[in-house]
């Protein structure tokens, strides 16, 4: 044995994931893609701390909390056992899964809030902007793409409320200096040159660090009104998690981890830790990570998967289907480096009776019932060798080294693709050598034992190979070789598998062959029960409203006011307005002009070409200065949220509302 003894520490962390639900395989993902870095690293020799966990505050979290009538602990203490238990059931590796409701962590996070304030980095001001609340993110106009959130595409509110700032501007040029003389700091390249001309090279603004509006959060000690905002909450989960303490009473732990060698992360939150987490470290001052790799997206077919689109895989779903090892060779094997990578049911069972039946399965199951028709099992290195069996160790030593370089660069699709370069370079092998025909032959009885070693000899490297990826399918076709993982210092020869050894008589089917057709059957059929559920959940995702009653009314009344359709054929914002669009309303043939305050809900583009209802015979009344001739009828829910109210069907401009 040749155990790597470096013992160097290696300190790897997911981003946490947000706890308002159950994570979709586009989640699932980053903690499977992390696993097989943390695995990889451990077999390099590496001291591993492999960190995940849950971010628990903010105003989603809460909001979510009403709607199901329970507290918003007891809605995040069920979201994080839900995504720990997915997370287990992929096998990850993590040695610490943190809560940002953690007492130790919340206690870090207001000593570390309070410091900063009183060195100056943090002050109180007023906050008026754009804000998204799945993102928990305040955007200037400019920021905006198409009007919408630039991250999750939503759906943006104007906001204004007292708030605590962190001065970015104080640490940028010395960002940009460490982002230049670091070239491997940010990757993929991309991330980094996105994150350099979209926002640091113009200028960063200050970030607000503190909320008012919602009360779930981590309270502000000097100020209880002000809750801390989401990102210095969560992005301190890093340091808190491994015991580090603003007052310099850091644990053992966290002298040897930090700086963590790795933060793994999707590319939609690439600005968060590479601009405002290492601006924090600076001003706390402490070195920043070694590296943040922002991966790309798992898409379902042609787009991001969300439950509005009902197009959400969940791993759950595909193991039921696939079983763990193959969904995670799925993920791992169909993400590129840098960009993003499509999830299908029917690339899924290609994947499945191709790679994992075939390529794989099957050489294994072939090699050891061969093993044991021709030797009962027992594999003997009959040293009778010839071309063919050079250009096969050649090719399984050179995807051992393929391997090691590709995962140094964090390329794991590519370090998966060699593995099974090597197992179906063995497939070949056996076309080749043809172990059938030369068991005819007595005389050719070393040359089979030769043949066969080879093939053992081949799959065990590739099966030890795999461990970081499939590790229970490592695991299975090692007992059934009966042999160790062969350690990577082990692996710069061929010919390591001990001849002699006796393989196991009952080859175990590794990964059954399926039928596509019956496969997808079942599918649909589970579709379309997802759909029904998800609708439902859509739909009563906030309770009914209860309204205080107004006076009744006589029909006369009643009767007075005049309801058409309406199509909007113009629409611009009031001018010096924060809230009002002016609409060219068109009524049958005549043309109105109405000022609506619904200008944080929609733009005037998308206004355009809308049929609407509207009261057509009120007084006119100027609005800012503007004439409006009638009103647009608009529902509101409990949250302020308009919808405008639009006909189920096609209807004529100036249809009578009755």
């Amino acid at each position: 044995m040749c155990k790597n003894l470096k013992k160097e520490p290696y300190y790897i962390t997911t981003a946490i994931a947000y706890a308002s639900g159950k994570p979709h395989i586009g989640n699932t993902y980053e903690a499977i893609l992390a696993d097989a870095i943390a695995r990889y690293k451990r077999a390099e020799g590496y001291d591993v701390f492999f960190q995940t966990g849950t971010d628990e505050h903010g105003q989603k979290i809460e909001e979510k909390a009403a709607q199901a009538g329970i507290t918003p602990k007891e809605f995040v203490d069920q979201a994080a056992a839900q995504i720990k238990s997915v997370w287990d059931m992929m096998n990850t590796s993590y040695d610490k899964f943190i809560r940002t409701t953690d007492k130790d962590h919340e206690e870090q996070v207001q000593k570390i809030f309070k410091k900063l304030y009183d060195q100056g980095d943090i002050y109180k001001g007023y906050y008026e902007g754009l804000y998204c609340t799945p993102c928990e993110s305040f955007f200037t106009e400019s920021q905006l793409v198409n009007g919408k959130c630039p991250d999750c595409q939503g759906e943006v509110k104007p906001a204004k409320e007292e708030a605590y700032f962190f001065r970015m501007s104080k640490y940028a040029d010395r960002l940009i200096q460490h982002i230049n003389e670091n070239p491997d700091f940010i990757q993929p390249v991309s991330r980094k040159n996105e994150m350099m001309n979209n926002f640091l090279l113009p200028g960063l603004q200050d970030l607000c660090v503190s909320r008012t509006t919602f009360t779930w959060g981590i309270p502000v000690t000097f100020n209880p009104k002000h809750v801390t905002y989401v990102w210095l909450d969560a992005l301190t989960n890093y340091i808190t998690g491994i015991g580090y303490d603003s007052e310099g009473n850091h644990s053992d732990q966290y002298r040897k981890l930090w700086p963590a060698n790795l933060h793994l992360i999707g590319k939609d939150i690439i600005r968060f830790h590479t601009i405002y987490w290492p601006i924090f470290l600076m001003a706390l001052d402490l070195p920043l990570p070694k590296q943040v790799f922002g991966h790309p997206w798992l898409l379902q077919g042609d787009g991001k998967m969300s439950k509005s689109k009902g197009n959400v895989l969940y791993a759950d779903t595909l193991v039921d289907f696939f079983g763990v090892d193959a969904v995670r060779y799925f993920v791992l094997h169909e993400m590129p480096f840098d960009n993003d990578g499509v999830i299908t049911w029917e690339l899924m069972i290609e994947r499945m009776n191709s790679d994992l039946a075939n390529i794989l399965g099957n050489l294994v199951n072939r090699t050891i019932s061969m093993s044991n028709k021709y030797f009962d099992g027992v594999v003997t290195d009959g040293n009778v060798t010839e071309s063919v069996d050079e250009d096969l160790k050649s090719v399984v030593l050179d995807e051992v080294k393929n391997v090691q370089e590709k995962m140094e660069k964090l390329r794991v699709a590519d370090a998966i693709t060699s593995i099974f370069n090597i197992f179906r370079r063995s497939n070949k092998y056996i076309d080749e050598t043809t172990p059938w025909t030369l068991a005819k032959d007595e005389s050719n009885k070393a040359r089979l034992e030769t043949v066969l070693y080879n093939l053992t000899e081949a799959i065990t490297v590739g099966a030890s190979l795999l461990e970081s990826f499939m590790p229970e399918t490592s695991s299975k076709i090692l007992n059934q070789l009966n042999t160790k993982k062969r350690e990577l210092c082990e692996m710069t020869v061929f010919g390591k598998y001990p001849s002699g050894n006796q393989v196991t008589s009952q080859p175990e089917i590794l990964f059954a062959r399926m039928d596509a057709k019956e496969v997808m059957e079942k599918v649909e059929a589970l579709q379309n029960v997802d759909s029904k559920e998800i609708n439902k959940e859509l739909e009563v995702e906030q309770e009914g409203i209860d309204m205080e009653a107004k006076p009744e009314i006589e029909y006369d009344d009643f009767a007075k006011l005049q309801f058409q359709v309406g199509e909007i054929i113009s629409c611009e914002p009031v001018p010096k307005s924060k809230k009002l669009l002016c609409s060219k309303v068109k009524i049958g043939s005549q043309i109105k002009q109405i000022v609506s305050g619904i200008k944080a809900h929609y733009s005037a583009e998308e206004m355009v070409g809308k049929r609407v209802m509207v009261v057509v015979n009120l007084k006119p009344a100027k609005l800012a200065g503007v004439m409006s001739e009638g009103m647009l009828l608009c529902a509101e829910d409990a949250q302020g949220n308009l919808s405008l109210m639009i006909p189920e069907k096609t209807m004529p401009s100036g249809a009578e509302i009755c």
